[in-house]
C-alpha cells in the first residue's frame, strides 16, 4: 500500500513499536525526546529501541522505553557460524515482540531489512536521495530531507514522528538520560574521595575517539591555568582509549594546577553522574557534550569542522567556541584535507574559551 504525506498513524491503537538508531553515542542519545514524544502520545504503547551495544547505557532506564536489544560491532570477527547464530537469535527476539510500527533514523541498511523481515504495519524513515528504490519500498512512510536545511538532529530525528501526524509538544523534546542508583552512588564516593563537592567544580572532557574533534593539548593545559587561577576546581574525564588518555596525559604535563582526573576509570553512567553534579562543562563535540547537556549541566562547547546548529548542545544554558575565522566550517571533514587535524578548532584561542566560561558562570 502507497502512503502520502497527509496519512497520519493513530498510534493509540499499536501494542508494540521499535525505534532503530544504529550510530555512534551521540547520535543514539539526541533520539532519547523521540521515545518520550510517542510514549506520550500512546502511553499503553510498548516501545523499544535497537542500538550498537556500547551504546545501549545512553537509553536504557529511559522511562519510555520497554526493552533496548543490541548489534554487537565484534559479529563479523566471530566467524560466519557464530555471526549467523547471533542474528538469526536477534531476529527471532524481535519477531517475538510483534511489532507493528518501525522507525528508522539512519541510513544503515540493517533498517530497511528489518522493516521487511518483522512485518510490521508501518514503517518510517528518512527518504535519502541516493539510497536504492529497493529502500523506498521497504517504508510505508519516507521523510522528507530538504537539501540544504540547518536543522538540531533532534529536531530532524523528531520529523519521523512529525510525518505520522505526530507533533512534539515544547516540553517533550528535552533529552533523557538516567545514570541510575549505582552510578549515583559511585561518583559520590569519588568525588567525595577528591574532595569535591556537588556544583563546586568545572568537568573537563577536552578529548574525543575523532582526532579531527580534539583540542590541542598545551590549549586545554592552558585553559586548566585559567581555571585554577579564578580558584574552580576541575575534573578531568576521558574515555578508556589510548589516543584519549594520551591526550590526557599530555596535558597534566603541561599544568602544575591541582586536578582530579577520572580519565578513563568512569562508565558511561557514571560519567552522567559526574556531569551532573557539576556547575560547568566544557569539552568538543562529543558524546560527553550531549551527555552534560542530558543532565542539564551548562556546556561550554568547542566547535570545529562539525555544525552547532546541527550538534549543539540541546536545551541547556550553553556557550559556543567556534572559529569566526574560517569561512570553510562547518566543513564536516575528517580534518583538513583528511589530515585529521582541523585548524579551525587547534588555532581557537584559549582566552575565547575563558571568556566564555566566565559569562555563562556570571549568567
Amino acid at each position: 500500500m502507497d502512503y502520502g504525506p497527509g496519512d497520519a498513524i493513530d498510534v493509540s491503537g499499536l501494542r508494540r513499536a521499535l525505534v532503530i538508531q544504529l550510530r555512534h553515542h551521540g547520535d543514539v542519545l539526541v533520539t532519547s525526546p523521540v521515545f518520550t514524544v510517542l510514549k506520550n502520545r500512546a502511553p499503553a504503547l510498548e516501545i523499544d529501541a535497537l542500538v550498537y551495544a556500547e551504546t545501549r547505557e545512553m537509553l536504557d532506564l529511559h522511562p519510555a522505553i520497554a526493552q533496548v536489544h543490541v548489534v554487537r560491532r565484534d559479529w563479523k570477527d566471530s566467524g560466519t557460524v557464530a555471526r549467523l547464530v547471533a542474528e538469526w537469535r536477534l531476529l527471532s527476539m524481535l519477531r517475538s515482540r510483534g511489532y507493528e510500527l518501525v522507525i528508522h533514523l539512519s541510513e544503515h541498511p540493517r533498517g530497511a531489512w528489518l522493516a521487511r523481515s518483522l512485518g510490521a504495519r508501518y514503517a518510517v524513515a528518512p527518504d535519502f536521495a541516493r539510497k536504492p528504490p529497493l529502500w523506498k519500498k521497504s517504508f510505508t512512510h519516507l521523510v522528507p530531507l530538504p537539501p540544504h536545511a540547518r536543522r538540531h538532529r533532534v529536531e530532524i530525528n523528531l520529523d519521523a514522528l512529525r510525518r505520522i501526524g505526530i507533533q512534539p509538544g515544547e516540553d517533550e523534546r528535552k533529552l533523557v538520560l538516567v545514570p541510575g542508583e549505582d552510578a549515583e552512588r559511585s561518583v559520590e564516593g569519588l568525588l567525595a574521595g577528591q574532595g569535591l563537592a556537588p556544583g563546586r567544580f568545572v568537568h573537563f572532557h577536552p578529548g574525543s575517539r575523532w582526532q579531527f574533534k580534539c583540542w590541542p593539548s598545551e590549549r586545554a593545559a592552558a585553559l586548566i591555568e585559567a581555571l585554577a587561577q579564578r580558584g574552580e576546581r576541575v575534573a578531568l574525564t576521558a574515555a578508556p582509549d589510548e589516543r584519549e588518555l594520551d591526550l590526557i596525559a599530555q596535558i597534566r604535563k603541561r599544568t602544575r594546577a591541582e586536578v582530579a582526573d577520572f580519565s578513563g576509570k568512569l562508565t558511561l553512567k557514571q560519567l552522567a553522574a559526574l556531569s551532573a553534579r557539576a556547575k560547568l562543562f566544557i569539552g568538543v563535540d562529543s558524546a560527553p557534550m550531549h551527555i552534560a547537556a542530558a543532565m542539564q549541566t551548562p556546556v561550554v562547547a568547542l566547535f570545529g569542522p562539525s555544525g552547532e546548529l546541527e550538534w549543539g548542545p540541546w536545551r541547556v544554558p550553553h556557550r559556543i567556541v567556534a572559529s569566526g575565522e574560517h569561512p570553510c566550517r562547518p566543513c564536516g571533514n575528517d580534518g583538513c584535507g583528511g589530515g585529521k587535524v582541523s585548524e579551525c578548532l587547534t588555532r581557537l584561542p584559549v582566552e575565547a574559551a575563558t571568556a566564555a566560561v566566565d559569562s555563562l558562570l556570571a549568567r
